[in-house]
């Protein structure tokens, strides 16, 4: 550090703030902290300027009476239905739009027709290194050219039965009505529909059926978007009908389900709601054993393992529907298979309670039976925690081929064990557990945003991804210490933030680039600094459950979670928003130097003290160390060219200093002279904002005793000139160094320059690479120990 003396005590704080504060004033002024205003939508009576719902909201809402058949055999659903559509809204509405999610499995669909394969470098190299394409994309392009998907409507007709005209484009449909349909009133129609369920490993998308051909030939079904869907309607997109291109998601209205759902009679079946007739589908021993789930302390198994097993050895020829029932729900999913085995247990808490289910095929154990149910009671126990009190009855885990997809009360997870081959043991890694257990944690999260929380998914991935991921952060916190979270901390996201492939988290869904860091990584990390660094626990918690209580069971949009942050917290956060969300910038902040000054105290005791030791401490130069010994000096050949000047140095203290530093002192007001007496260190300490996005300062400091403090500095002090600043930090006693960001808890990108001194970055040069699997502790506790041989020949 350089070190200077500043020559008096006022006039040097008043000099050193002018300078701090005027440093960089010629730079070109960029505002990082002008008002968001001007890129939010105007305030209105439906969406107030605090970001709550206003005196004038109003939202639709469409009730469903729906019954499906399963054929098992050829793999596809015919349905019929009655949908009673209410138009709360202000306007006439002289058509409405229906969802027809199924038909992006056309094979003359967008979703078919805009994909592409990868780059021409990339095509040439391939995956692995050899060129070409991978497995599973060239499966994907073949397959979706021969699988007859989509929606087969059937008929759609009014409620006395006459035929709607009706225009079907691509993935959404018109139902040109009658007669306009004004404020207030409601209007109901019916439709026929039938679709093949597409194989889910083969085309994806969020449902689909999963094949057992080498086991025992049985399939498990998880179906959703399954039926013509009502298109939201609401003040500030009008009909949300975009085109579903697989990405973007569902929005859609609140409303009332009744279901019937006829599948073969030896199936089991889980579906939003609660089942109406478990008389008909379940044995004496079964609707026991789901009686005392509610009030039991672990899961209890309702279909056992064996029983699942024998029903795939049957296979049932006949059917049997089940009926159920959900309130104010926004969507209904099911999933069926023969192969479940099925565990509950009931939870209540406050104006929770609700029964966990899980449903999955012995594929899924040990891993599910032990894991899955527990976590669905956890996710709920910690989301009302923060958000609000879990309202419906069920909550549900189904494990199949979808990998992680979320409906009202009931969610799909993938993740099992994998058999040994030489054992033929079934086995999980670490990674697989946890995976599990997250997975779980982050769909049956989803029933709060966006199934209760109701944003617009089509539009914007981040508002139910990207918040919900944050959730799952703070959930799988509260399960274990040290689990093995993938989002949410800052240093977590720092290689996304460093590439060159990022768009604004606040980018359409369909257009994103990297949807896993782009709509949950970055949004879920920019809350958790949100929490953690800028507003701290207390605020943030604060002002989440108001927004989560604001706009549960209504549709919120970015600005009223904005706003209703803001509001709640007391704080501006236009800067932390148009930074994180609106922006690519990432958090690099460089510690460029330090300059330590100390107050001239005026004694002249003292400062010529302090000056001679300045001076004693100066490297001696080449020249004085040469001649030291060697060069004969005149004065010391003749000592009577010596005088006073001689026998003393500069460092000398003289009267007139004595009494120049009494006439100064006699001027000065007692605080003033208390000041002087305190020997306080003053450092101008020198930041770049190299990555653009401002953020706090999280300072640590260590003295020259071993002393460490952290002085936290909000992002504001880069209101005035947001790329250089220089910060004065006073200490009591010498500084030693310095660090930004030493929790790496603002997501910088480069901690190299975060230091001053700075320090060295260890690394580790790998030299040797391991080809076995890894994580698997389970197979590695159980493998046998190798012989001295044995290990010598796998050496070779």
């Amino acid at each position: 550090m350089n070190l200077k003396r500043l020559p008096s005590s006022l006039a040097a704080l008043s000099l050193l703030a002018a300078v701090t504060a005027s440093s960089f004033a010629a730079e070109p002024f960029d505002d990082k902290f002008r008002q968001l205003e001007e890129l939010l939508p105007t305030p209105t009576s439906v969406r107030t300027a605090s970001g709550a719902p206003g005196h004038a909201y109003w939202q639709q809402r469409a009730d469903y009476k729906l019954r499906a058949t399963l054929d098992e055999a050829n793999r596809s659903v015919t349905g019929a239905g009655t949908i009673t559509y209410y138009n709360n809204s202000p306007d006439t509405l002289n058509y409405l739009w229906i969802q027809l999610d199924q038909n992006m499995f056309r094979a003359d669909s967008d979703n078919r027709n805009i994909s592409t394969i990868p780059s021409r470098d990339a095509w040439r190299t391939g995956a692995d290194g050899k060129g070409g394409m991978q497995f599973d994309a060239a499966r994907f392009l073949f397959a979706s050219r021969d699988f007859d998907g989509g929606f087969k409507i059937k008929s759609v007709k009014d409620a006395d039965g006459r035929p709607l005209k009706h225009v079907i484009n691509k993935t959404m449909m018109r139902i040109d009505l009658p007669q306009p349909m004004k404020p207030g009133t409601r209007v109901s129609f019916s439709m026929e529909w039938s679709f093949n369920v597409p194989e889910t490993k083969v085309l994806g998308r969020r449902m689909g059926f999963e094949r057992f051909d080498k086991e025992d030939r049985n399939d498990l079904f998880e179906i959703a978007q399954w039926f013509p869907r009502m298109a939201a309607y609401y003040d500030v997109a009008g009909w949300q009908n975009k085109q579903y291109l697989g990405d973007g998601e569902f929005t859609l209205e609140f409303g009332d389900y009744d279901v019937e759902l006829t599948v073969p009679s030896d199936h089991i079946v889980a579906a939003t709601g609660v089942l109406q007739n478990p008389n008909d589908v379940l044995t004496a021993a079964q609707r026991d054993r789901l009686k005392q789930a509610r009030t039991a302390t672990k899961p209890v198994v309702i279909v056992t393992q064996a029983e699942a097993e024998a029903a795939e050895k049957a296979r049932a020829n006949t059917t049997k529907t089940w009926r159920f029932k959900a309130a104010n729900v926004r969507d209904f999913a099911w999933a069926t298979s023969r192969k479940f085995i099925w565990d509950a247990q009931g939870f209540k808490k406050g104006s929770t309670d609700v029964l966990a289910m899980s449903y999955y095929p012995k594929e899924g154990n040990p891993l599910w039976e032990k894991y899955s149910t527990q976590a669905i009671i956890h996710t709920i126990d910690s989301y009302n925690k923060y958000s609000f009190d879990y309202p419906y009855p069920v909550a549900i885990s189904v494990n199949g081929p979808v990998g992680g997809m979320e409906y009202p009360m009931i969610s799909f997870n993938g993740g099992r064990p994998t058999k040994d081959k030489k054992t033929g043991e079934l086995t999980y890694s670490k990674a697989t557990k946890y995976g599990l257990i997250s997975v779980i944690i982050h769909e049956v999260g989803h029933n709060y945003f966006p199934m209760i929380v109701n944003s617009d998914e089509r539009q914007w991935t981040w508002m139910d991804e990207g918040i919900n991921s944050f959730m799952q952060f703070l959930a799988e916190q509260s399960w274990e210490e040290n689990y093995p979270s993938k989002r949410g901390e800052a240093r977590a996201i720092v290689d996304y933030m460093r590439s060159k492939n990022q768009v604004p988290i606040m980018t359409n869904s369909e257009s994103v680039l990297q949807r896993g860091n782009n709509a949950y990584g970055k949004p879920a990390t920019a809350l958790n600094v949100l929490r953690e660094t800028v507003l701290g626990r207390e605020l943030f918690d604060f002002a989440f459950r108001e927004y989560a209580q604001r706009w549960k069971f209504k549709r919120p949009t970015p600005a009223d979670f904005f706003r209703t942050m803001e509001d709640a917290s007391g704080t501006d956060l236009d800067w932390f928003w148009r930074g994180w969300f609106y922006t690519t910038d990432a958090v690099d902040v460089s510690v460029d130097g330090i300059t330590e000054y100390q107050i001239s105290s005026k004694d002249p005791e003292i400062e010529k003290k302090w000056k001679k030791a300045q001076h004693d401490a100066e490297p001696i130069s080449i020249t004085d160390q040469r001649n030291k010994g060697t060069l004969a000096r005149r004065v010391d050949a003749h000592p009577e060219l010596k005088d006073f000047y001689n026998e003393h140095d500069d460092f000398t203290v003289t009267n007139r200093d004595r009494n120049k530093y009494n006439e100064a002192v006699d001027g000065l007001e007692d605080w003033e002279k208390a000041l002087l007496k305190e020997g306080k260190h003053l450092y101008l300490v020198d930041f770049s904002n190299l990555g653009g996005l401002v953020t706090p300062l999280v300072l640590e400091i260590q003295l020259a005793s071993g002393k460490k403090y952290i002085e936290r500095v909000p992002a504001e002090v880069w209101r005035y000139s947001p790329k250089k600043i220089t910060k004065l930090i006073i200490t009591d006693e010498p500084m030693v160094s310095l660090t930004q960001d030493p929790y790496l808890e603002t997501a910088d990108i480069d901690v190299s320059n975060n230091s001053w001194p700075r320090k060295v970055n260890p690394s580790r040069l790998e030299l040797f690479k391991t080809q076995s699997e890894q994580g698997d502790m389970m197979k590695d506790f159980n493998m046998p120990l190798k012989k001295t041989g044995d290990k010598e020949k796998a050496a070779q």
